[in-house]
């Protein structure tokens, strides 16, 4: 699966005044790690990010979002925007980022 250079530069411009991330290709796409705790992946898919279980009613109610699936298993927490939705709505890329920062800040660094 090709990456999306276009939309990974979309992802990083959001996260470029935030301290303490890392960027690594993994799942087709690029990842972005918070203290070393998966935030989000951009790739030709769309965007990935990580909300928190009981965190993504919110995001769910868009009709560009649905829980991410990996192998036929759902996982909580983690939401999956379509390409177009990624790369056209700035404002629920930016609210996906910035709830995706608020989780992983939770966590305690790796």
């Amino acid at each position: 699966m090709p990456r999306d250079l276009i939309l990974e530069e979309m992802v990083r411009a959001e996260l470029e005044d935030v301290g303490g991330l890392t960027e690594k290709a993994m799942f087709g796409g690029l990842v972005w790690l918070l203290d070393g705790h998966m935030l989000c992946i951009a790739s030709s898919r769309g965007m990935l990010a990580r909300l928190g279980k009981g965190e993504d009613g919110w995001a769910l109610a868009h009709p560009d979002v649905q829980t991410m699936v990996m192998r036929d298993r759902a996982m909580p927490g983690w939401v999956r925007v379509t390409h177009e939705a990624s790369l056209e709505d700035k404002e629920l890329r930016r609210r996906l980022i910035a709830a995706a920062l608020s989780f992983v800040r939770t966590l305690p660094p790796k």
